[in-house]
């Protein structure tokens, strides 16, 4: 299964694409896409979803993996995290790819099982999982691991209590 994972953003959008079979994660590649402030906030939206149309394409992947959206006080970040995610999910809708959402709570206790893990942990974590040498840099992008990591857990876990 390759898995796609989104940390959805509108300055940053962070990604991964990463490999599971048999157990065994493999990181094939993760990053940002980034925007800058200076360009109006439609050619923002416009150029993350042709960044994430073109990682679509490139990787093809079997799904995606996305961050559900939770805001506590900025309602303008809100709004406009929530127009990039929709730009993002649009490329993956246009691309036929199933999506599956996860919150923060979940992501924190697929990886390090309990919910108020800190950045941190789950950094090291996905670095071990992953066999790496340094963490996940820089923070959206190791976030989009975490994601794909996630789900890569609950699919393996929901798959083995299906026939029960």
């Amino acid at each position: 299964m390759k898995i796609l994972g989104i940390d959805p953003g509108y300055a940053i959008v962070g990604y991964s694409i990463l490999n599971f079979d048999c157990g065994k994660f493999v990181l094939e590649k993760c990053g940002v896409i980034e925007t800058s402030k200076e360009v109006d906030f439609p050619q923002r939206l416009v150029y993350i979803f042709n960044e994430m149309s073109y990682i679509i394409d490139a990787f093809k992947p079997s799904c995606i993996s996305i961050e559900t959206l939770y805001f506590q006080n900025n309602q303008k970040t809100a709004i406009n995290v929530a127009q990039a995610r929709g730009v993002i999910l649009l490329a993956v809708e246009k691309a036929g790819i199933e999506i599956f959402e996860y919150t923060p709570l979940q992501v924190k206790s697929s990886l390090a099982g309990f919910g108020k893990a800190t950045k941190r942990q789950i950094m090291l974590v996905t670095q071990r999982l992953l066999n790496l040498k340094e963490p996940v840099k820089p923070d959206d992008a190791a976030d989009a691991v975490a994601l794909a990591i996630c789900h890569a857990n609950i699919s393996r876990f929901q798959s083995k209590f299906k026939n029960i």
